[in-house]
């Protein structure tokens, strides 16, 4: 089968949208670092538009910090892949244009680089998940134990990390008298922008006070709020499309059709103008973050943990299952929306409403194992500031610690049938090896919640939720995620 490229995009134009504008006379005016099917999902959607629109000088050139995944994907296709929107009355099928290129840092540090300095560059943002930030995340402070961190301080032309990466192009443009680019900063971060410059300018420091000075004077790094589901891509789903695309797509993704972006409209350089593409530009996103983390994916995460222990394969699955369902719902209305400020004019509740029927999307095969992965970075801004803020107004505290008992039993490495857990995350020997030293859920919650790079100092010592994560956990081990909880919520 043929595979998609500028050759054969005629034939794709029976089925998708495809791009309109000329694609070999477009500039590239935005590296992204960690090009999964998020950004493609996203950001390079929202991108498109704008060329569509007729932008001439915002393609984008992406670039893996891992494997040449993507770029096998895409380089062969000259850079073309298909968003299939998938929801309850069908899909829509749409080939993006906006990616020009694909490089691997890995395989040429020097040549992602070179890219990076280049002063047609005006922006450089990042899908790099929480644990690509190479920090604390109870701190937020720059992990310098980290290998990748202690590799790039030590070879700074040559560097592995995506901090290290933007340092070393920021030092180059400086000494070149090149202006500096905008840092864009799109992961799942509570106040992600002003996170990622903490830690950009601790790097900084490590490599010359006065590179970190320049960087303060001249680089801004606003904060966004992303809000689509995009589900990992399977061979199924290639596999399907090629029967209705007529063509081979490896880089297809799947989205869900609902998006929204919200950004923070304090960039140091020229930019896309995302907001004619549906985006928000915003003077504070911090409320519409701190509302998507706590609601849309602290209930997503609580899913993924009780779906998984419980059978489930995917999130749509668990929405079917009338406990789980219930629990969303409560833990959303009893315990996460008391700690929210709810933006003039925005309609929570409708919004609850529309998370949960959006969880529920039978098109989206997302699955619980997927979302599951990262937790130790992931948990701090998703349930425990939620936690601390209830906590601090005794406010209802018990789906919380259920979620977080969940989360320990996951790690644990076994599941309710006594099979192994394949359990993706930083720390993950480290966690197994805590619950495997305990005899008891009590010991087993205790020396979980002492691990302060994830909890900090507070939670060990709180005994209100050590006695409730201890009795969730001890009911789970006893009776299974489905039955504590109908015990718990009929």
């Amino acid at each position: 089968m043929q595979r998609l490229n500028n050759q054969t995009l005629a034939t794709a134009a029976n089925v998708a949208s495809t791009p309109n504008y000329d694609r070999a006379n477009t500039n590239a005016g935005i590296i992204h670092l960690g090009i999964g099917a998020f950004h493609r999902a996203h950001q390079a959607w929202y991108t498109e538009a704008l060329l569509n629109k007729g932008a001439t000088d915002w393609q984008i050139i992406g670039a893996s910090l891992r494997s040449a995944t993507v770029k096998d994907q895409l380089v062969a296709q000259d850079g073309l892949y298909t968003v299939v929107e998938r929801g309850a009355d069908g899909e829509k099928f749409q080939v993006i244009g906006a990616v020009k290129d694909v490089l691997v840092g890995p395989e040429s540090p020097a040549a992602l680089l070179s890219v990076m300095v280049n002063a047609q560059i005006k922006i450089v943002s990042l899908t790099i998940t929480e644990k690509g930030y190479c920090h604390d995340p109870a701190s937020g402070n720059l992990n310098l134990n980290n290998p990748d961190i202690q590799h790039d301080l030590a070879n700074p032309a040559s560097p592995k990390s995506a901090i290290g990466f933007i340092v070393a192009a920021l030092d180059v443009r400086r000494r070149s008298g090149i202006d500096s680019f905008t840092v864009l900063s799109c992961d799942n971060l509570p106040n992600n922008g002003a996170v990622l410059e903490k830690i950009v300018l601790q790097y900084a420091d490590k490599v010359s006070t006065q590179l970190a000075t320049w960087i303060r004077a001249n680089t801004t790094f606003p904060c966004t709020m992303i809000d689509r589901i995009v589900p990992a891509t399977t061979d199924a789903d290639r596999q399907e499309l090629e029967g209705k695309l007529g063509l081979r797509d490896e880089g297809m993704v799947l989205a869900e059709p609902f998006s929204q972006w919200v950004i923070e409209n304090k960039f140091c350089s020229a930019r896309p103008a995302w907001e004619d593409a549906g985006a928000l530009l915003v003077d504070d996103v911090h409320v519409y973050e701190i509302m998507k983390l706590r609601l849309l994916n602290g209930s997503h995460s609580l899913l993924a943990y009780c779906g998984y222990l419980a059978g489930f394969d995917y999130v749509s699955e668990v929405m079917r299952e009338p406990v789980l369902a219930k629990l969303c719902q409560v833990f959303m209305d009893r315990e996460v929306s008391q700690t929210l400020t709810v933006p003039a004019g925005f309609d929570m509740e409708h919004y609850k409403v529309e998370l949960r029927e959006r969880f529920s999307n039978p098109g989206l095969k997302h699955r619980t194992w997927q979302i599951a992965m990262d937790g130790s970075q992931k948990i701090p801004q998703r349930w425990l500031q939620t936690l601390q803020a209830q906590l601090d107004t005794k406010g209802n505290i018990n789906l919380l610690c259920l979620a977080l008992a969940a989360w320990i039993r996951y790690v644990s490495g076994v599941d309710e049938k006594g099979q192994t857990i394949d359990v993706q995350d930083p720390l993950a020997a480290e966690l197994k090896a805590l619950c495997e030293a305990s005899n008891t859920a009590e010991e087993t919650v205790r020396a979980v919640l002492g691990m302060t790079k994830v909890f900090g100092n507070a939670l060990a010592a709180n005994a209100q939720v050590l006695a409730a994560t201890t009795q969730w956990l001890d009911r789970i081990n006893e009776h299974g995620v489905l039955a504590a909880l109908k015990s718990e919520l009929g």
